[in-house]
């Protein structure tokens, strides 16, 4: 290979490297960019828009008992695991 040619190749290796790092970070800051805007504009529109807090059913007595069940459930696990059933 000449010497000449091996420069040529590695100049054209840098400038694509280089191309490719500018269009990737300008994307990337397009993309920061409307991302803020999108964030603003969701504000705003949540104001007049608001979404729905779901109302909670459960009563208090009826969590307790499922977490009892859940409970219940991972001891049996854990003494089938540890061969007691």
């Amino acid at each position: 290979m000449d010497m000449t040619n091996s420069l040529a190749l590695m100049q054209d290796g840098i400038a694509i490297m280089l191309i490719g790092m500018g269009v990737v970070f300008a994307f990337l800051t397009i993309m920061v960019i409307v991302m803020d805007i999108n964030a603003v504009l969701i504000k705003k529109l949540n104001k007049y828009f608001p979404e729905e807090v779901p109302q909670q059913t459960k009563s208090k007595k009826t969590q307790k008992d499922e977490d009892e069940k859940v409970a219940l459930a991972i001891a049996l696990a854990y003494a089938k695991s540890q061969g007691a059933m």
